[in-house]
């Protein structure tokens, strides 16, 4: 696979406020750092992608009266968790993490920055129907399989990993360079939907 010009490293949320300390943190979300950055080497295309919400995004719990982080609400395009406040444009917060190598990426695809619809995919919002433009990047650089790693297993790298399964790449995801939230029991949803749709989990 090294340096394979038709394969992407998908580095995915790598942010503060996904690590110890930060206002989502996935336990352990600072532990892949180190794998990450000791893969980049071995990939000719690298994209990171970065959550970067405006404060009124109706993803956060504190924009709804009452609402408790990690409750349920239904939003225009189905089910959605309102999550406490991560990730707001500008901040220390939803700034990569800063042993996190990433002056070599080729691109930063920013998602969840349209205050009404929340986004998982590094390819669509959470509608699955408004693409963020990952895709036709990687189909202008000749990329056909995609290793995606980053935070958090069973949210945004999963959305990110099935959809580009639908999209007709090949996808492994390197459980090492992985962390999972597991909210009742998401990350074995999230596996197995990844295994059902093709992704291979290394």
């Amino acid at each position: 696979m090294a340096n394979r010009s038709d394969t992407a490293l998908i580095m995915i949320d790598i942010q503060n406020d996904f690590c110890p300390g930060g206002a989502l943190a996935v336990p352990g979300g600072d532990e892949i750092v180190a794998h990450v950055n000791a893969m980049q080497g071995n990939f000719a295309v690298k994209v990171l992608t970065q959550d970067w919400h405006p404060a009124d995004h109706a993803s956060f719990a504190a924009n709804h009266a009452g609402a408790e982080p990690f409750s349920l609400t239904e939003m225009p395009y189905g089910p959605q968790v309102l999550w406490p406040v991560h990730c707001v444009q500008g901040s220390d917060g939803a700034a990569f993490r800063s042993d996190l190598e990433t002056d070599s990426a080729d691109l930063v695809i920013r998602k969840g920055f349209r205050s009404a619809i929340d986004s998982y995919s590094a390819f669509f919002e959470n509608d699955h129907t408004t693409p963020t433009g990952l895709e036709g990047y990687l189909r202008s650089r000749g990329v056909q399989d995609l290793v995606m790693v980053g935070l958090a297993t069973d949210f945004c790298v999963r959305f990110s990993a099935v959809d580009a399964a639908k999209l007709g790449f090949g996808v492994t995801v390197p459980q090492n360079a992985c962390r999972a939230i597991d909210m009742d029991g998401s990350l074995a949803v999230a596996l197995a939907e990844m295994e059902e749709h093709g992704v291979v989990l290394a």
